[in-house]
């Protein structure tokens, strides 16, 4: 368990990607102090959940040393569900990621970084 948050459910893994739906309960810590009257998932959180995740599932490290994109396009809510779908290019040493609604596809972030 990562800062309250519990065990994801893989709903499809390969060598080199996996899609996680993770649900972010308004209890996770990651919510503590970060706008007290609109509650929203802040940034740094998403980029530690994908380290995290790209540490799990393909033995990369826990930093994102240089973050070559990332952008945002949504607010993710307490209780929300997300589905995380990474993929890890072993090649050029490249994670991207994709993170979106698991309800209704509504896309809250995306980006790459070099490892």
């Amino acid at each position: 368990m990562i800062h309250g948050i519990g065990e994801e459910e893989v709903i499809e893994k390969s060598e080199s990607s996996v899609s996680l739906r993770v649900k972010i309960p308004a209890e996770s810590d990651y919510f503590d102090g970060h706008f007290p009257a609109f509650k929203l998932l802040p940034a740094v959180a998403q980029i530690d959940l994908l380290a995290h995740y790209a540490q799990k599932y393909f033995g990369l490290p826990l930093s994102t040393p240089s973050i070559k994109r990332f952008k945002f396009s949504g607010k993710i809510l307490p209780d929300t569900v997300v589905i995380f779908s990474i993929h890890y290019d072993k090649e050029k040493g490249r994670v991207t990621f994709e993170v979106t609604d698991a309800s209704d596809g509504k896309s809250y972030s995306s980006g790459g970084y070099s490892v």
